[in-house]
Parts: structure tokens; C-alpha cells; sequence
């Protein structure tokens, strides 16, 4: 994605199913779990360089002895301080007394991260600051082992003053208003409910107070916890919790939104938010990993057995389209098909706009997340050009001669890559501030491989956002190399609306596309169709949640895609620019061709999963036409 925008986040979980003896004798090390978080972790940092934490708790650790560790960082290498800090606590151990390396029993009561149950988080700060208090997994504290409970996630509600208000109404204080103060202290009430409930229903039968502890472990209902906290949640979710005896769960929102991945042998459970993190850490088959189902949790109890459990009633899936197009690693094995499919969709349009001229035509992407669409558009040209191949030889017959044949046969798309991204430069753009200044020198171009007055240049994005980039750097280098025309081709549909899920797009007025239809509705005297929407937006605020509909598809009702995509390219074309620019983008009935299983579009179509989506335009839109600059969750 050639605009920058932060997104999602990442976890990872891993329980130890055996003794860590077991894991020594087996695999020469006590520290085999904390070496799969690390490779869990580092094979998901694309979701998350604001922060990163790790929590691990020791099970059946007696009084006096700590059993919850966790490690926060905030640096700009934060898995790397984590583990940094882990490992310089563990050498001055074993400098002291190095035959302890090899005790398990020893580690385990005397060093932090040497017990059975691992919980890892990658942030990207998509709303609140990135101080370390920022940073998951955070934890609620008490003396009753039952009643601690660590919590990370990868979500975004978009009702937290109405979670906010709940609290409080049950007689709490909860220390600010964010979306995980307040599904912590959520599950935390309900947790606490359900050691009074275990308490009180059995305290008669046993004796003393010291003697209920393991009989609630053993009884806790997780699920009950879950399905009544979640009762009033919007938004979309994976979580994961520990409490501090040794239970576990890991929760998906109703409609699937954001992603999570399971798999489990007689050694471990593994939780990850992407698929290919666990085949690679694991050495383990695509089929072997399985997907969390939306609307359950998979629930681990301290004596190892695994459950997947309804909390809510499943919502039609909505899988967030976005993590296929980029968001995602491509080394998924669906994934990789499906932006291939995606570049390949593609190919008619851009034949179409260049005039099926490919001997004068340059096709290239901005790298590097568009990389593997581009190998799908240029599958597509071949495929083209085979069949132009053909039609040309039956035409020719037996006229042709050999040199005539190997000039048919040498046709092909011109394939060069055009941009090249100064990856030291990218890390330092992290906010609206010093993004401008920076992005003009984010791409390198490569010179001699389009002929200037002759060639038009065709690059493909992943997706448009902003355009910033688009203006303020890679059409300026393109133009540079003199090409007739610039068509930007996006293999994700034009994206009109804010994302309220975990995406950090939540500004209308960012999006081009929308500041397109802002432009045209202008050039058209339609402005009271502004002053329409608004009121109605306002109105819609009047209204439960439950009822909100999302009045801003009227701002783009009057228009074109066409029309839009043609106003886009005016107005991210930088003044002086020589070339002719044209900006494509892929068909929302392509995209579900392309992605039939995650059908989550609602940046592209405005059709929110929850109502809580609907109210979150309507307020974005207010937001945009009062002047503010705020997010609108």
C-alpha cells in the first residue's frame, strides 16, 4: 500500500500441554515455549511495530512464588527488547549458577517466562497513545489466583461510552474510556461473579476457605463469563485471556471481522492471528490449522482440555476483505491465490485504457505488498498475448515465414519494476504531521526502461487511501521518465467509507475518493446535497444505535464509479505534470470473485457488519462538515 495507515493487531498463545521435563528430554531445551512465541511473534510483526508485550503464567506454583510475568516495550524494535530483557535476566542467572540451565523445576520457581501458558501481542496503535501503557497484554490484579486475568486483542468496539456507562452503572471506576479498559473490567466483573457463584454454591460441602480454590478452578464456567460480557459488545474482535490459575480462552466477533487461527497436538495449543505464523513456527500442515469460528471461543482449562463454545449469536460473516488484499502476509496459501486473482481481474480494464497496445505500454507495481497482484495481472497479460499469438499465426497461414514466426512468438507484456521503495525512509513516516515531508522521498525510480513520448506506464497498488503518496512522490518520479500516460491501477475497490474495526481510517475527509465527490457535488452546484446528508446524520444520532442507517451513500448516489476514479486522477496530479494520469480500480463484484470467503466490504460499500458501523459514518461525516478533525469512535 503506497499510503501509509496503521491497522489491526496481532496475538499469539501457546500452552504447554506437557512438563517442561517432557520438552527438555524431547526438543534439549526448557525453553521451548518461550522460542515458539518469539517465532509466533516475529513472524507476525507486519501486524504491529507501535509496541509489543508478552505475558506467561507458571501453573500450581505454590504461595510466595510468582506466577504471572509480563514484559511491555514501546522501542522501535519492541520483540526484540522483549526478549532482550528475558534473556539478560536468564544470563545473569546462569552466571551464578550455570547447572541450573538444565533444572526445569528450578526455572520454573526462580525465573519469570518459564511457565506453561504464553500470551504475545504486536500493536499498532490505531487509536490512544503509543506510551507503554498502551501496550497489551494488560492485566487486573488480585490475590485470588482465579480472579487474575491478562487480556490482549486485536479489536475496536465502536460503542465504549455506552461500555463505559455500563461499568459505571454497576457501581465501578473504571480509569479512562478506551475499548480495552473496558472489555478488561467487562470480563473481570463477570469473572469475579463467577468465583462468588462457585463460592456460595458449594462453600457448605467444603471445608475452609483455603480448600475452595482448587474446587473453583476446576468449576469456573469460561463461557458463562464470556456470553454475558459480550452481551452489548459492537465491534470487531479476536481476544485472548488468561486467568491466573491456568484457564484460557481466545473469543471471534459474530461476524468473523477479524481473523484467528488455531491448531492443537498432544504438545501444545496454538493461537495466532494468521495461519501461516503457526505452519511455519510448528512445521505444520495448511490443513492442520484451524480457523476460530466468529461468535465462539476456544476455551483451554487448566487440566488441558480444549473446547470451541458459542458465546453470541453469529452474525452473517463479514470477514474483513482488507486482510486479503493486504494487511495479511502473503504467505498464506488462500492469500497468495487471491491477490494473484485480483491482479488477474484486472487485466480487460487496463488493456482497455492503453488501447491493447502492449508493445508501447510498461507494467510494473509500487512495491512491495502490490507484488503478488502484479503477478497476477501479468499472468493475465500472457494469457493475452497467447491468444493474440494465436489468432495472428491462423491468420498468416502458411504465408508466414520463420522470421515473421519468431516475431509473433517473441510478444510479450514489457515487465520492468519502475519504483523502488527506500525501506529506512518508510519506517519514519508515523503520523499525519512528518508523513508529508517524508513521502516525496519514499520511492527511487528506475531510469531507461520506458522510452520517453512512446510508452505509457501502467503500475498497480494494492489500494488507495489517501493518494498522498501518489501525488506528492510516485507520479512525480513517473513522470520523470516521460511516459505518455500513467494509469495507477488499485486492486481493491475505491474506498469511500471509515473503517470503525481495527483499521486506522477513520477520517472521511482522508479518503480521495470521498474529497472526489466533495469536488464534484461543488462543480455540479449540488451543495445542498451536503446540508441534506448532514441533517440526517444528525437525526441519525437521535436514534438507538440499533436503528442507525448509513446516510452518507447518498454523497456518492449522484455519481459514477467512472466519474469518481476520472475526478481522483485530476486531483492527485501534481501541477506540471506532463503525462496523462488515469486511475483504475477493481469492481466490488470482482473483489468477491476474487475472495469469496470474506465478504467484509463495507469501506468499499458502506454495508457495516454492525450497527455500530452505521453510527461511526454518520458521526465521521458530522466530524468532516463541522471543521473537526477527530476520529468519530
Amino acid at each position: 500500500m503506497s499510503d501509509a495507515i496503521k491497522h489491526e493487531c496481532g496475538i499469539a498463545l501457546v500452552r504447554l500441554l506437557k512438563p517442561l521435563q517432557y520438552y527438555k528430554d524431547k526438543y534439549g531445551t526448557c525453553f521451548y515455549g518461550l522460542n515458539k512465541m518469539y517465532l509466533l511473534m516475529e513472524k507476525q510483526h507486519n501486524r504491529g511495530q507501535d509496541g509489543a508485550g508478552l505475558a506467561n503464567i507458571k501453573l500450581d506454583i505454590g504461595p510466595g512464588h510468582r506466577y504471572i510475568s509480563r514484559r511491555r516495550s514501546n522501542t522501535s524494535t519492541p520483540i526484540k527488547d522483549i526478549f532482550a530483557q528475558i534473556n539478560e535476566r536468564f544470563e545473569a542467572e546462569f552466571a551464578k549458577s550455570p547447572e541450573q540451565m538444565d533444572d526445569p523445576e528450578w526455572l520454573k520457581l526462580n525465573l519469570p517466562f518459564t511457565g506453561e501458558l504464553f500470551l504475545g501481542h504486536l500493536r499498532y496503535g490505531t487509536f490512544g497513545g503509543n506510551s507503554i501503557e498502551n501496550c497489551h497484554p494488560f492485566l487486573r490484579q488480585n490475590n485470588w489466583k482465579t480472579r487474575n486475568l491478562v487480556l490482549a486483542g486485536n479489536f475496536n468496539m465502536t460503542n465504549v461510552d455506552e461500555l463505559f456507562q455500563q461499568l459505571v452503572d454497576l457501581g465501578q471506576h473504571p480509569k479512562e474510556k478506551a475499548d480495552t479498559v473496558t472489555v478488561l473490567e467487562k470480563i473481570g466483573h463477570f469473572l469475579d461473579e463467577e468465583n462468588d457463584r462457585i463460592y456460595y454454591a458449594h462453600k457448605d460441602e467444603v471445608g475452609g476457605k483455603k480448600s475452595m480454590s482448587p474446587v473453583i478452578e476446576e468449576k469456573l464456567d469460561v463461557g458463562r463469563i464470556l456470553r454475558e460480557s459480550a452481551k452489548k459488545w459492537d465491534g470487531g474482535y479476536v481476544m485472548a485471556g488468561l486467568i491466573g490459575h491456568g484457564d484460557a480462552f481466545i473469543m471471534r466477533d459474530p461476524a468473523g471481522i477479524r481473523p484467528g487461527f488455531w491448531y492443537q497436538d498432544d504438545e501444545v495449543v496454538v493461537v495466532a492471528s494468521e495461519r501461516p505464523a503457526i505452519q511455519t513456527a510448528f512445521n505444520v500442515k495448511w490443513d492442520q490449522v484451524k480457523e476460530l469460528k466468529p461468535a465462539h471461543a476456544l476455551i483451554i482449562k487448566k487440566n488441558g482440555s480444549v473446547s470451541e463454545e458459542s458465546f453470541s449469536e453469529e452474525l452473517p460473516r463479514k470477514s474483513c476483505s482488507f486482510e486479503r488484499i493486504y494487511f495479511s502476509r502473503g504467505s498464506d496459501r488462500d492469500i497468495y491465490v487471491e491477490r494473484k486473482e485480483l491482479g488477474r481481474l484486472l487485466v480487460p480494464r487496463v488493456l482497455e485504457s492503453v488501447n491493447h497496445d502492449i508493445e508501447n505500454t510498461v507494467f510494473s507495481y509500487i512495491p512491495n505488498t502490490a507484488e503478488t497482484a502484479f503477478y497476477g495481472m501479468v499472468k493475465g497479460l500472457e494469457d493475452y498475448v497467447n491468444v493474440l499469438k494465436t489468432e495472428l499465426i491462423l491468420a498468416g497461414k502458411r504465408s508466414l515465414n520463420a522470421e515473421e514466426v519468431r516475431r509473433i512468438l517473441s510478444m510479450r507484456a514489457r515487465v520492468e519494476k519502475l519504483a523502488i521503495k527506500d525501506a529506512k525512509l518508510r519506517t519514519f513516516i508515523t503520523d499525519d504531521i512528518h508523513r508529508d515531508d517524508l513521502v516525496s522521498h519514499v520511492y527511487d525510480v528506475t531510469y531507461g526502461a520506458v522510452r520517453r513520448g512512446i510508452d505509457s506506464i501502467v503500475l498497480i497498488d494494492d489500494s488507495i487511501v489517501r493518494g498522498t503518496t501518489l501525488k506528492q512522490s510516485i507520479l512525480r518520479i513517473m513522470d520523470r521518465l516521460g511516459p505518455k500516460k500513467i494509469v495507477i491501477v488499485s486492486s481493491a475497490p475505491q474506498i469511500r467509507y471509515p473503517d470503525c474495526y481495527g483499521i486506522d481510517m477513520a477520517k472521511l475527509g482522508d479518503f480521495m475518493v470521498f474529497r472526489a465527490a466533495v469536488a464534484l457535488i461543488k462543480e455540479r452546484f449540488m451543495d445542498n446535497l451536503l446540508d441534506e446528508v448532514l441533517e440526517k446524520a444528525k437525526a441519525q444520532m437521535e436514534l438507538p444505535m440499533e436503528q442507525n442507517t448509513n446516510v452518507v451513500k447518498e454523497i456518492y448516489a449522484p455519481f459514477t464509479t467512472e466519474e469518481l476514479s476520472a475526478k481522483s486522477a485530476e486531483l492527485v496530479s501534481p501541477d506540471g505534470i506532463l503525462a496523462k494520469v488515469e486511475i483504475i480500480f477493481q469492481s466490488v463484484e470482482n473483489l468477491h470473485l476474487a475472495c469469496p470467503d470474506h465478504k467484509g466490504d463495507w469501506y468499499f460499500t458502506g454495508d457495516y457488519p454492525t450497527p455500530g458501523g452505521n453510527r461511526v459514518v454518520n458521526r465521521a461525516f458530522i466530524n468532516y462538515m463541522e471543521g473537526k478533525n477527530v476520529r468519530a469512535y
